[in-house]
């Protein structure tokens, strides 16, 4: 097997298959016993966060049954139920963008089958994640006010039941359980078992009396917990039958989550936002053990925030759906259109009962007020019911092939089928069925799939870099989940030790699993580049040629696809990768970046230079030019600090073509490529400015709505910068000063305040600012202030808490517009642009204006934080 690169120790181990989920932020969530571990795979020695499940829970009271029925066939699971304390059974990870600091929720089902939404604590300054959501409490008040969907029939109470409790109680003696069943109706009593532990650590005990019997609940274990009393005389609990309470236990039982892809509101039909909340949501799918699907909308924050953690959310409940007859035991999602405005959206779903089904739905889910009738049309069930139930499915949707589907089963007895759906022509072929496993073999197997035909490929057994230095021990027994890094260069699966082999003083107390982790960019699939330059293969004398030729084309796919805007722009996967084979052979990653650099004009015939890339800027996308100062300062630069390099670029504003000549070429190409887009954002912010003069300023007023701010600084770098920039954007600055006397705000003055001592602050860096001084002094000397820039508005920044680059070390206060992070090309006419279109621009997720990355709150070496780079 391939030796990992990397791992970390779990204090717990995972007690269910899939333990492992990896974020479109770069987080890793793992599910070990009654712990949630969250890892930053770019610090595996560093702090993690925690979910720490409660030791108990209160139970619903969904009713009451009748002691002669507890031991009825349909309750036997539950009477069987020794859990001592409940465990993680499954987590998903939402879409980014669902938390209030743009980050990403994680919903958790435990064993309980209980279902909770937290947040992560990014201005609580701790470890332990934060509840945001309880899904089973919302579905249990539905279900209760739904009369859990049976017939409106009479129940009858507790409390209208006679007494049947003695007026004394006598010495306790241990009977045979089966001493339970009687069919003499005075000896019947009633207890409440509104809960799904119903005889945990409890047995069944009889007094005989000499007046009449009674029975009741006993506990027989000296362990802690709150033991099963006798229902009280005012209790109005309905009583039920068995079959009764099974259903309502089973449906109340989760044991799946799925999140959709994010999907929007169709602003015809919703031109204003419920509630004020966002127009964007996600759909959060649970399985239960009935069968039923429950299906909820919440919403994305309106604004985001880092200093305020409570920000009002939607979570509705929109559907309920019977998938199957089973458990259900696997959800996926997939989009099969790329238009957010008129989403496809596909639910496949898999059961115990071996069955798998497809589903589809529309519009009607996003405008659906019925919960009863969940608007859903089942496609096709390509699997139909058998013996072997289904434990895991991939979904995938071919970018060359929008309306086909690739779809991964696998089943509980270690085979999987893989499904090629064509949604238009309503195909559905099996492209075969594989023995890949022998149930339970501890091994981690990869497949190709090449037309119609699937193959094995071997996971690389050489890696770029040093390989784990950990002192984990290598004995294994099982293998409970696998995840894909967002660059599917890494994929790192959590495994369990085991605890016999290893020392029960020191490391079996503190090393129940571990997480692994194995590159796969170098996998050996079609070489796509055919040739590749010598690039010194006696760097690594262990690496193939087509080995190093498949890292590249690996390498290029992962940038290719991340210039789709739907994508989050997440790469630490592939810098990582950069950078470990940068320190054995530099000219190698070089050429990996020139060949890269090369297709961002591939209709200039005259090959990679920098006149070409800097003569062509302008036609390049924003998503590019923010791949380019990623890969330039992370991996071309790597070895100078993120403020040493934006020191340089500093001192590179104004300088003369000779000047820029004698310094290097990366250094060149960032300072031209971040320039670039701060015109982009320049131009637009002086557009919407024009634009704002001649509408209602309260039309920028509502939350979500984008205005711009910092005009006057702008104009003062126009005019620093006046040689350079483009006629365009000197005309946008012209019309600007013509219209400025229109406005009369504080935010548009160019005179601006220290926060601390209000002495006024000239505009002389892009990025820091220096106070004049105050007027008091210290020994005769001035004191000044150091203060940061806003990268957006080039305001200086207040004192509140702000948002962080942790790949250009920038920071903001405002967030830049939507458009500036797809435009395709420097707009040239941006005047027809503003008429075309309307006043408001929405504010996009907090993004880096220079990098595209997430913007985060700058945490405490301590806290875990998030690394997209």
């Amino acid at each position: 097997m391939a030796s990992r690169f990397q791992a970390a120790a779990l204090v717990a181990a995972p007690s269910c298959p899939n333990a492992i989920v990896w974020s479109d932020e770069n987080l890793i969530a793992v599910a070990s016993g009654h712990l949630v571990t969250i890892l930053n795979p770019a610090l595996l020695y560093g702090p993690k966060g925690l979910i720490t499940l409660p030791a108990e829970c209160e139970p619903y009271q969904i009713g009451v049954v009748k002691r002669e029925d507890l031991l009825s066939n349909c309750l036997l699971s539950t009477c069987l139920n020794r859990d001592r304390r409940p465990c993680v059974r499954s987590v998903s990870w939402s879409p980014i963008g669902m938390a209030p600091n743009a980050g990403c929720l994680l919903a958790v089902c435990t064993t309980e089958g209980r279902v909770k939404i937290y947040r992560p604590p990014f201005c609580d300054f701790g470890s332990e994640w934060i509840e945001v959501e309880d899904i089973s409490d919302g579905l249990y008040k539905y279900l209760e006010n739904k009369n859990f969907g049976e017939d409106a029939t009479e129940h009858a109470y507790v409390d209208d039941m006679p007494n049947l409790a003695p007026r004394k109680e006598r010495k306790r003696r241990r009977v045979n359980v089966s001493g339970v069943i009687n069919n003499d109706s005075r000896s019947s009593v009633y207890t409440n078992v509104g809960s799904f532990d119903l005889a945990r650590g409890f047995e069944i005990r009889s007094c005989q009396l000499k007046e009449k019997n009674s029975y009741q609940i006993i506990s027989v274990s000296k362990a802690k917990g709150k033991p099963v009393n006798k229902i009280s005389n005012n209790c109005t609990l309905p009583v039920i039958t068995a079959d009764q309470y099974a259903s309502r236990s089973a449906i109340l039982h989760s044991l799946v989550l799925a999140w959709s892809p994010v999907l929007r509101l169709p602003s015809s039909n919703c031109p204003v936002p419920p509630n004020g909340s966002s127009i964007c949501f996600s759909v959060l799918a649970v399985g239960g053990r009935s069968g039923k699907i429950s299906f909820w909308r919440i919403s994305m924050p309106e604004c985001y925030s880092i200093e305020h953690s409570k920000i009002s959310t939607s979570t509705v409940l929109i559907g309920l759906l019977q998938a199957h007859n089973s458990w259900i035991t696997t959800i996926s999602w997939a989009m099969i259109s790329s238009d957010s405005s008129n989403p496809q959206v596909l639910l496949v779903t898999g059961s115990s009962d071996g069955s798998v089904r497809i589903w589809r739905y529309g519009q009607e889910l996003l405008n659906s007020t019925e919960v009863e009738l969940a608007p859903f049309s089942l496609l096709k069930e390509v699997i139909t019911v058998n013996t072997v139930p289904i434990s895991v499915l991939s979904i995938i949707v071919p970018v060359q092939s929008p309306h086909q589907i690739l779809l991964a089963v696998g089943k509980g007895s270690g085979s999987f089928e893989v499904w090629i759906c064509d949604i238009s022509g309503s195909k559905y072929e099996k492209a075969g069925s594989y023995d890949a496993h022998d149930q339970a073999d501890n091994i981690v197997r990869s497949w190709i799939l090449c037309g119609s035909f699937l193959s094995d490929v071997p996971i690389p057994s050489v890696t770029p870099g040093l390989k784990s230095s950990t002192d984990l021990p290598d004995v294994f027994f099982s293998c409970l989940g696998v995840a894909v890094s967002p660059g599917n260069h890494i994929i790192a699966m959590v495994r369990s030790f085991d605890l016999d082999t290893l020392d029960h003083m020191y490391e079996a107390r503190a090393q129940k699993a571990a997480v692994e982790f194995l590159w796969i960019g170098g996998q050996q699939i079609d070489a796509l580049s055919g040739t590749f330059p010598e690039f010194g293969l006696e760097a690594f004398p262990d690496f193939s040629k087509k080995g190093l030729v498949s890292w590249v084309d690996n390498i290029l796919w992962s940038l290719k696809q991340c210039e789709h805007l739907d994508k989050p722009l997440v790469v630490w996967d592939v810098i990582a990768a950069l950078l470990a084979f940068k320190r054995s052979v530099p000219k190698y990653v070089k050429c990996i970046v020139v060949k890269w650099l090369s297709t961002l004009h591939p209709e200039s015939q005259e090959g990679f230079s920098p006149e070409v890339i800097l003569s062509h800027i302008s036609k390049i996308s924003s998503r590019r030019l923010h791949l380019l100062n990623i890969i330039c300062r992370c991996v071309i630069l790597s070895e100078l600090k993120a403020d040493q390099v934006n020191s340089k670029l500093n001192n590179l504003e104004g300088l003369c073509g000779s000047e820029e000549e004698q310094l290097d070429l990366w250094m060149v190409l960032l300072s031209n490529s971040e320039r670039e887009l701060r015109e982009r954002l320049v131009s637009f912010s002086f557009s919407a400015f024009l634009c704002l003069t001649s509408h209602s300023a309260s039309s920028f007023s509502h939350p979500g709505c984008w205005y711009p701010i910092g005009i006057a600084q702008m104009e003062q770098w126009v005019a620093r910068n006046h040689e350079h920039i483009r006629n365009e954007l000197k005309v946008l600055a012209s019309e600007v000063v013509e219209h400025k006397t229109r406005i009369h705000s504080g935010e548009y003055t160019e005179e601006e305040q220290c926060s601390y001592c209000s002495a006024s602050v000239l505009f002389d860096s892009l990025d820091s600012a220096l106070c004049q001084g105050s007027e008091e002094s210290v020994d005769g000397v001035c004191q000044t202030h150091k203060l940061v820039r806003c990268a957006v508005s080039m305001q200086v920044c207040p004192t509140t808490p702000l948002w962080f680059c942790k790949c250009c070390h920038r920071w903001s206060y405002r967030l830049a517009p939507e458009c500036l992070f797809t435009m395709p090309s420097y707009p040239l006419d941006f005047k027809h642009r503003r008429k075309s279109s309307t006043v408001e621009e929405e504010i996009s997720k907090p993004l880096c204006p220079f990098c595209g990355i997430l913007l985060q709150r700058l945490q405490p070496e301590f806290l875990l934080s998030a690394s997209p780079v």
